[in-house]
């Protein structure tokens, strides 16, 4: 038995499969059954700075209403750790479950992909990086001699039209998400993958597409993503809590997932779209990048941007980044709201054309609830 163990374990390492065993440690051998939010303790990460913080300013009306009893049952259900609801630029209602509280951080997961994007609009704004339509082979010769590597731009990455060959599956440990997540090195995790179609053609969502995004971002930028996202945007906005970002083990983000915050401060970048990019007279972020990136793409059947979902055939239009397990920032500007919610649902459906139904839920309770 030993010997066999043995030989699985090298064909294991000899096949690339060796980032299932961290896998295991880190889920199955203390009682989880994938990743979770809680978890970012156990890989190492870079941290995201704040110097000075500046609390919400709670409304008048702050916690006095009560949710409605089919409303809480929801958020139960989905294993919800905060809501919180910011409107007109104040915070008008909190709460928390399981042991979670305001100060608790949690993990993004796919809510990273839409910070990323806003790096790259930064870097645009700044000349840092000259052109949404450089190409990632303008980074990284090596994709030159891929197959179709050498026509794939930044646009494409944002806007999930990069045709790279990925397959977005969280349950199948073989597939290459749990590698990138897992695993100890994301070049080779992310890198090694082919584009399968050609660029700019058909939208297809995937972790992959905004890694390499990230590459092209560190590249540009010759600092971590964390110190920029510290210095362009956490900083600036008056966070509450320091935060990280999770990276694998030669200290690069893992740009399609992984920031660890409170959902009072995810609440502030949920804000700076509201307000277009300003903090106070301060603009930090391009307007008419912000709009680019709330603009559903015609290839995407109008659900997505870039980074963002969209969903604008809700009576109550909506936009919002969306993270694996349930993390909502909801930005309904028609009422000056901002919903967020973070949990652990791991069955979180999706049947609204790949958008979760319980986010247009959550939008249309709410507003009816505090307008």
């Amino acid at each position: 038995m030993i010997g066999g163990a043995v030989a699985g374990a090298a064909a294991a390492y000899f096949f690339g499969y060796d980032y299932l065993f961290s896998g295991i440690s880190k889920t199955y051998l203390k009682g989880k059954s994938s990743a979770y939010i809680d978890d970012g303790d156990l890989f190492p990460s870079n941290p995201i700075t704040t110097t000075s913080p500046k609390l919400w300013e709670e409304d008048s009306e702050y916690n006095k209403k009560e949710l409605p009893k089919h409303l809480v049952e929801d958020l139960k259900h989905s294993k919800a750790a905060a809501f919180v609801v910011i409107k007109n630029g104040k915070i008008l209602h909190e709460q928390y479950w399981d042991g979670y509280n305001q100060l608790s951080q949690t993990n993004s997961f796919s809510m990273a992909k839409a910070v990323t994007v806003m790096l790259l609009g930064k870097a645009l704004e700044e000349g840092t990086i000259h052109d949404i339509n450089e190409r990632i082979s303008d980074f990284y010769a090596e994709f030159k001699e891929k197959p179709l590597g050498n026509e794939v731009t930044l646009k494409n990455l944002a806007q999930m039209e990069a045709g790279l060959d990925w397959d977005e599956n969280y349950n199948s440990p073989f597939l290459p998400n749990a590698k990138a997540y897992y695993g100890k090195n994301l070049v080779k995790a992310v890198f090694s993958r082919k584009f399968k179609e050609q660029p700019g053609t058909r939208f297809e969502y995937q972790s992959g597409s905004t890694q390499l995004l990230g590459f092209a971002l560190k590249k540009a930028l010759k600092q971590s993503l964390s110190d920029y996202l510290s210095q362009k945007f956490w900083i600036p906005l008056g966070m509450e809590q320091n935060a990280k970002w999770s990276t694998d083990n030669y200290g690069m983000e893992k740009t399609y997932c992984c920031i660890h915050s409170n959902a009072r401060d995810f609440a502030k970048l949920g804000q700076l779209f509201l307000d277009d990019g300003k903090v106070g007279e301060e603009q930090i972020l391009n307007t008419d990048f912000i709009e680019q990136m709330r603009t559903p793409t015609e290839k995407s059947e109008n659900i997505y941007g870039m980074g963002l979902w969209i969903n604008h055939d809700n009576p109550i239009k909506h936009y919002y980044f969306l993270g694996l397990q349930g993390q909502y920032i909801i930005m309904v500007p028609e009422h000056n709201m901002v919903i967020v919610k973070t949990g652990s649902y791991v069955n979180n459906p999706k049947n609204d054309r790949g958008r979760p139904d319980q986010v247009k839920f959550l939008v249309n309770e709410t507003v009816q609830l505090f307008q």
